[in-house]
């Protein structure tokens, strides 16, 4: 007969399995160690000098001949500059290994040409191998632990940049309720809820809405991405989006349609900013 003073023991045990396939004991990129992601591989694809020069508008790379003196994005609020720049002062002295990097408002010419409906992209990394595997295996694989180092590293990039204001509000690109119901949970708030507890900004989880299932963007042509997304998605509640600064948060940018749709959507109810705050940049064709 099973012993009931063995019952704690074998829930004990049966958690510690659990966690284990939860949260992977080796570093994902490399397989070594046993943290999530190695010092090695942390410096070598998420330092400052591996994401290299980006559009501060798209976050596509700059080509070295073309890059603009560095300087500070113009806004009117100074305080509220202030007061973001102070908070990102002290979180990037308890952010051991994070180097701080003046915001240079260098636009590629895309972005000059045509410029899209918000003001900033800040990302991790770029979405390629062997990167492309911490998305993948938090999208497709429920490894929901890749949320939490996703969150990390794109708050130590968005940190990185002195000069750049804080949003006043943080929301993920939502899901529709089919692919919602399919996948079981939205990758792109499981990475903005410990964004947002980690930058200190409030977070509105259900603020946009996606009220029309749309093909999935990497089935559809690029020039036919922008008709795909037309009137997906709402705002539930547009009087918290007036005369402030929004931060979009994705797990991925390809090409940018979606983040599009969704800054225009903020801007036309009066947001007076929108930046995405997106962990992985898929580079031009």
């Amino acid at each position: 007969m099973f012993a009931s003073a063995n019952l704690p023991r074998v829930l004990r045990r049966s958690g510690l399995r659990l966690l284990d396939w939860l949260l992977p004991a080796s570093c994902a990129l490399c397989g070594t160690g046993k943290a999530l992601l190695c010092a090695a591989c942390r410096e070598q694809f998420f330092s400052a000098a591996a994401n290299g020069a980006r559009c501060s508008c798209c976050a596509n790379p700059l080509a070295q001949a073309s890059l603009a003196a560095a300087g500070l994005p113009s806004d009117s609020d100074a305080s509220a500059a202030a007061k973001a720049a102070a908070y990102q002062d002290a979180a990037l002295d308890s952010a051991p290994g994070t180097t701080p990097v003046t915001l240079a408002d260098s636009r590629c010419g895309a972005c000059l040409t045509s410029p899209p409906a918000y003001a900033h992209t800040l990302v991790a990394s770029s979405y390629e191998l062997p990167l492309d595997q911490l998305v993948l295996r938090l999208k497709f694989g429920q490894q929901l632990a890749y949320a939490g180092l996703m969150a990390q590293l794109l708050r130590d990039a968005v940190l990185r940049q002195r000069g750049y204001r804080l949003p006043d509000l943080l929301c993920p690109v939502p899901l529709g309720a089919r692919r919602l119901a399919e996948r079981g949970y939205n990758q792109a708030l499981e990475i903005a809820r410990p964004l947002a507890r980690q930058l200190g900004v409030p977070l509105a989880p259900r603020l946009l809405q996606r009220v029309r299932e749309t093909a999935p963007q990497s089935l559809v042509t690029p020039a036919a991405r922008q008709h795909n997304l037309a009137g997906a998605f709402a705002l539930s509640q547009p009087a918290l989006v007036q005369g402030r600064h929004i931060g979009l948060v994705d797990d991925v940018m390809t090409s940018g349609s979606t983040l599009q749709e969704l800054a225009a959507l903020l801007r036309r109810y009066g947001a007076s900013r929108v930046s995405n705050l997106v962990f992985a940049r898929t580079p031009p064709r």
